[in-house]
């Protein structure tokens, strides 16, 4: 007999081999009508599975995380037989899981086209009603092999070529079809549900690699429910409505273009809310005891080497030689024998350098350096995607020197000064995650713990709940993630605090401690926007372009209904802008609908409205964006009104 440990602790005894299946009828009729998997020790495992030794088992249940990750996995089985029905030539390749969905990618003649949806989803639809159990088979890597050559599946030929020695080659059946899949999978089709929709389509080269075929990928989506569904459809129409991409054309803020992959003309409109957000953060980590600095972009390769980043992170730098003029005619020549330059993709090296110039006491700890960094990585072209993903970017970058016993008082610190920042921005959802020590881990348990439990109770100092990311920790030591949620639900991985025992060692960055003995700092790694390409874009695409009154490019414009008020109208510009106020005048020889109509479209938050009658009387009539009606007051109390409206969150007073 074998020993099954449940999750409440309780141990049963079965016989080797009895499945889960039979462990969980054993245990509860109900529970087994909503179970379609299980966990043997950890590991996600088909119910069917037969169990052989000792062990813990876990029930999966339809509803649970683990449980929407093998919906997903089975449609894209689904929709990878429905297209076989349809189109018998087509070959299938590979179909996993991705975040918020699938996609599986497929050999046709003629590639899929959205057009081609009804009639699959509609096949799709069709198999899972039939309910088929899914089955797993072991085969042997000859027959496999010659079982889908004769198939004309060669994708999957090679696939099991590349499939290592001492792993087996398991097949799963629904039905008649059958495909390579190292799985698991639920029961049946009919634990998948009628919740999918197929969402898009576009080509992919085999292997990512573009000397090879190109393929059709079909990607879809799957929920639990149909309302979790139709919640993410309406979510992806806002998104579309909000992309930052658009916003950004339509409302003249930024371009991208090829001959610059991945680096940003900001306009005029834009490089405004740039400017404000950079003086707003300035602002706020001055005021929190930040010292700014300025370092090199182009740093010789051997403060790389020395960092590790050389060794882990090259393939994403932008590398050039070290080239100096030459007299002779084979033009420029290097400085040095191989001497390499990069441009820097993090500012921390460079801050180590600031700081091991001169000797540093214990007393001068925490010593916090800030910088709005312009760095560079190498991304690739198929994942850049406007501002969210670039090349160039500034970071609103800064590095804490510490001692140990002073990681908490940090953490709590830049804790409450990010939360603040979130709040002025708008982003009252936030999730904080504490990411632990992964598999591969440097430094000691005992650090690790250490550290762990510096960053758990600073969070519960500051009263705000948080999360365990199991494992997810950086190499070198665990992490906190700040995650905010947007005006359409969707989540956003901004800030970030890394507490670094690593860099300051091998860099060399040390500090005499009050007995005299000299120890290495502690190095906090800490962002709070992120970059601020990225941060805007976001920004853009949760106020859908109409950005609070403090950020908005054109705060006001003052537009004249008759001529005979445009004089009024320029002079109240004037004071406006004298104000501080960004104003705008339109007297052009339009009708007021018209240009309130235009105005409304490029987001300016108010119009101030004039004719002869408000010139007469000293006054304005204020139309607000995304509101009814307009009323009519003294133009003195309307530009006071705005003044005080405008001025930024962090600057204006409190009662």
């Amino acid at each position: 007999m074998i020993k099954v440990t449940f999750p409440d602790g309780a141990v049963r005894e079965f016989a080797p081999g009895t499945t889960g299946t039979t462990v969980v009828n054993s245990i509860s009729p109900s529970l087994a009508k909503k179970t379609v998997a299980m966990k043997w020790n950890g590991v996600l495992s088909d119910l069917a599975d037969g169990l052989m030794a000792d062990g813990r088992i876990e029930f999966v249940l339809r509803e649970s995380a683990d449980g929407l990750g093998l919906i997903r996995h089975d449609v894209a089985h689904v929709l990878a037989e429905a297209v076989q029905e349809l189109w018998p030539d087509t070959q299938v390749t590979i179909g996993p899981v991705i975040e918020n969905g699938f996609y599986y990618d497929f050999k046709r003649d003629a590639p899929f086209s959205e057009d081609d949806f009804a009639v699959i989803e509609k096949k799709m639809a069709e198999i899972i009603n039939r309910g088929a159990a899914f089955t797993k088979e072991v085969w042997s890597r000859d027959e496999a092999k010659r079982v889908f050559a004769a198939k004309g599946e060669h994708f999957k030929v090679e696939l099991i070529d590349a499939i290592p020695a001492d792993q087996s080659i398991k097949i799963y059946k629904q039905g008649q079809w059958f495909d390579l899949c190292r799985g698991p999978h639920m029961r049946s089709t009919k634990d998948i549900g009628l919740a999918f929709k197929l969402t898009k389509v576009a080509g992919a080269y085999w292997r990512g690699d573009s000397r090879n075929p190109v393929l059709s990928r079909i990607y879809g989506t799957a929920f639990q429910s149909q309302k979790e569904l139709d919640e993410y459809l309406h979510m992806l129409e806002e998104a579309e409505k909000r992309d930052h991409r658009k916003i950004g054309r339509d409302l003249d803020l930024f371009h991208l273009q090829e001959e610059a992959q991945g680096s940003v003309f900001w306009h005029p409109k834009g490089f405004v809310i740039y400017n404000q957000m950079e003086a707003y953060i300035r602002r706020r980590i001055n005021a929190s005891g930040y010292q700014e600095v300025k370092t090199p972009q182009l740093m010789n390769s051997k403060f790389w080497e020395a960092s590790g980043h050389w060794g882990k992170y090259r393939e994403n730098m932008f590398v050039v030689p070290d080239e100096v003029p030459s007299t002779e005619d084979e033009g420029p020549v290097l400085s040095g024998e191989g001497d390499l330059m990069a441009l820097k993709p993090m500012n921390c090296p460079a801050h180590i350098q600031i700081f091991n110039q001169g000797i540093k006491s214990y007393r001068d700890l925490p010593l916090r350096m800030a910088e709005f960094g312009c760095c560079h990585r190498n991304e690739a072209h198929g994942a850049l995607h406007g501002l969210l993903r670039v090349r160039q970017m500034t970071q609103d970058d800064a590095h804490i020197f510490c001692r140990e016993d002073q990681i908490q008082g940090e953490t709590e610190h830049f804790v409450r000064l990010l939360y603040s920042v979130y709040e002025h921005m708008g982003f009252d959802n936030v999730v904080i995650k504490l990411a632990t020590r992964p598999e591969k881990f440097g430094g000691t348990i005992e650090r690790w713990d250490s550290a762990e439990k510096a960053l758990g109770d600073a969070l519960k100092a500051t009263g705000y709940d948080y999360v365990i990311a199991e494992g997810e920790g950086a190499f070198y030591a665990p992490k906190l993630e700040f995650h905010l949620k947007d005006a359409i639900g969707r989540s956003w991985q901004v800030g970030t605090l890394q507490l670094d025992y690593v860099l300051p060692e091998r860099l060399g960055a040390m500090y005499v401690a009050e007995d005299g003995t000299k120890h290495y700092a502690v190095m906090l790694h800490r962002a709070i926007l992120g970059s601020l390409e990225r941060f805007i874009g976001m920004m853009i695409e949760h106020y859908a372009g109409k950005m609070p009154m403090w950020l908005a490019p054109t705060q006001v414009v003052v537009a004249t209904i008759v001529s005979e008020a445009d004089d009024y109208a320029q002079k109240l510009v004037e004071r406006l802008r004298a104000g501080g106020i960004r104003a705008e005048l339109d007297i052009r020889n339009e009708k007021i609908n018209y240009k309130v109509r235009e105005h409304s479209v490029q987001k300016v938050p108010l119009m101030f409205v004039v004719g002869k009658r408000e010139a007469e009387e000293q006054s304005v009539s204020v139309r607000r964006l995304g509101t009814e009606g307009q009323r009519v007051i003294a133009a003195n109390d309307a530009i006071i009104e705005l003044m005080a409206e405008a001025v930024p969150p962090d600057l204006k007073q409190t009662a």
